[in-house]
């Protein structure tokens, strides 16, 4: 009999649910990973702060949907009596949050936006908002992946969404919360629904596991974890998939192979063979990861991850495996890596790696690209650090290149070096043949003698001392009532600056080496620099449109001027 002929093999065919819908959340005790989202909304519950609109944002499998189901449920709670207030309990014994959770109950609806774009389906949500609920507590609207509405939709919505009716509820879920228009935003609560940790992820996995009845490696439940990123869905997903594979005994060797992480010992080796120069056995293994189907866009990527976790160990040698991202033995290798690398080298393959991924990416053959990265990988593996490249140079003695060492670099091998691993370019002509730095003769400069008697000296030496922004000012701002022996009495102009006298005294003192008293008057001063620049410039312009020349010009251009004078040096 064929398994469609058996009812009973049929109806356990049909009766299975990937893990992934088996072990939803039904209540906020079953949330993980999100304990300031759970306290938050349980204390606005139990104490009736409900807000009238939700936004739920955060990565795929975080939870978003499900929390919003919840909500609903919480919200329309009536018991087993059917008398019960909204609770943040467990709501197995209500035949309303049933409803909910099998996605049949009118008054909880539940919306697409990434299939639902557009003005007219938002309209038919706001035409059922007038309407009370049918047997619900509150008429909830769900909208998932709210980013998607077009700009009508959204505008189409505010209304309503500022001022709903007291028996509606909105709740929106977003994985792209920067698109949501801020007029949105303001008229809800956000909840920032946060990626999961690996260890916690890592737990959780375990006890579906054994209420699956299968076992499993705790190094594969690692894997799993990892390779989630902090979803929950991908990663039960991942594990479904996983015991299917193992048939309920899934080892980690299992699950590398799964997730197509069995190349990555290889490509460790890949990166171990550049760093430490072994040409012949770098591009041999770039050979075989090609022949075996290994995308070269992939292989500097993982390189670029244990670029980065061997930098990690560097730093902070105490690290864990989850914290790395990395399995046991990995963490072994690059743990014995770290040891004889610097600072200043990883920092450089970060480099070149990673400007090397964009080459590939846009590369017409990906493979030769690869290829010519890892060459220069190994050819950077040869170069000294910048570092002590610079502190060679600047400190051995002229001569002493040529003289004591014949392998100190020349000034182009220098240049060369320099200029290959990404430092500032080494000037040549600061360099002798030897390849040591010429000492020039130290150059003095003569400090103008500042002349403080004037308004105009005390600018320019403020000019003169690089201060501009208050030279500035004291130009545009200062009536100038008195200036002698060190004192300088002035009336500001409006629009000064409030501590203009206080920086001015400072700025003088700096100058002078003498202790100055600047003060604020209320008596009338001269004009300002500016302005007795601004006269000057119009008798200027004035005496020159006397001169015959200029007066035929302006004639022949009715309604020309001089704007403004130039004066050749």
């Amino acid at each position: 009999m064929s398994d469609t002929e058996n009812p009973q093999n049929a109806a356990s065919e049909e009766a299975y649910r990937v893990l992934a819908r088996k072990y939803r959340p039904q209540n906020f005790d079953d949330l993980i990973g999100q304990d300031a989202l759970v306290r938050t909304l349980k204390n606005a519950i139990e104490s009736g702060r409900i807000a009238h609109a939700f936004m739920l944002t955060g990565i795929r499998g975080v939870g978003k949907t499900t929390t919003a189901r919840i909500i609903a449920k919480a919200l329309n709670y009536t018991g087993a009596d059917g008398q019960s207030g909204p609770t943040t309990d467990a709501t197995d014994d209500c035949e309303v949050c049933k409803a909910i959770a099998e996605d049949r109950h009118p008054d909880v609806m539940e919306m697409d936006a990434a299939s639902r774009t557009g003005v007219d389906d938002i309209r038919e949500i706001l035409d059922g908002v007038r309407y009370a609920p049918t047997s619900a507590r509150y008429k909830v609207y769900i909208i998932d992946e709210v980013h998607m509405l077009s700009k009508a939709a959204f505008n189409a919505l505010l209304k309503t969404l500022e001022e709903p009716p007291e028996h509606v509820k909105f709740i929106f879920a977003t994985t792209e919360i920067r698109k949501v228009p801020i007029t949105v935003l303001s008229r809800c609560q956000r909840f920032d629904l946060r990626r999961i940790e690996a260890e916690e992820l890592a737990r959780y996995y375990g006890e579906i596991t054994e209420k699956e009845n299968a076992k499993i490696e705790d190094e594969a439940l690692s894997l799993i974890a990892r390779a989630a990123d902090g979803s929950v869905r991908d990663g039960l997903s991942l594990l479904d998939q996983s015991i299917a594979l193992g048939d309920k005994n899934v080892t980690a060797i299992q699950v590398k192979d799964m997730l197509g992480l069995a190349d990555r010992g290889r490509i460790l080796d890949l990166l171990e063979a550049g760093l430490k120069g072994e040409s012949q056995e770098s591009l041999d293994v770039m050979d075989g990861l090609y022949r075996d189907g290994a995308d070269p866009v992939v292989v500097l990527q993982d390189m670029l991850d244990f670029t980065h976790a061997l930098t990690k160990l560097k730093a902070l040698p105490q690290l864990t495996e989850t914290q790395l991202a990395v399995t046991k033995d990995e963490r072994e290798r690059l743990s014995s890596m770290s040891g004889s690398l610097s600072m200043p080298t990883l920092g450089r393959t970060w480099q070149l790696l990673l400007k090397g991924l964009g080459e590939v990416k846009s590369a017409p053959h990906p493979q030769k690209a690869a290829e010519m990265i890892v060459l220069r990988l190994l050819y950077a593996s040869n170069l000294p650090d910048p570092t002590e490249l610079v502190k060679k140079i600047k400190d051995e003695p002229a001569g002493a290149a040529t003289a004591s060492n014949t392998n100190a670099p020349t000034p182009v091998a220098a240049q060369t070096s320099a200029q290959a691993i990404g430092v500032t370019e080494i000037p040549m002509q600061a360099m002798q043949a030897g390849g040591a730095p010429v000492q020039a003769a130290p150059q003095e400069t003569e400090t103008p003698v500042a002349n403080l008697g004037t308004l105009e000296g005390i600018t320019q030496a403020l000019e003169d001392n690089k201060m501009m922004i208050l030279a500035g000012q004291v130009s545009h701002y200062v009536h100038l009532v008195k200036l002698e022996d060190q004192l300088l009495e002035f009336m500001p102009a409006e629009n000064a600056p409030q501590k203009l006298a206080q920086e001015l005294t400072q700025a003088l003192k700096q100058i002078s080496k003498e202790r100055w008293v600047v003060t604020v008057s209320a008596k009338q001063g001269q004009p300002t620099l500016a302005q007795q620049a601004e006269v000057a410039d119009q008798e200027k312009r004035a005496k020159l449109k006397q001169e015959p020349l200029i007066d035929n010009i302006l004639s022949m251009f009715p309604g020309s001027d001089i704007k403004k004078i130039h004066t050749k040096s």
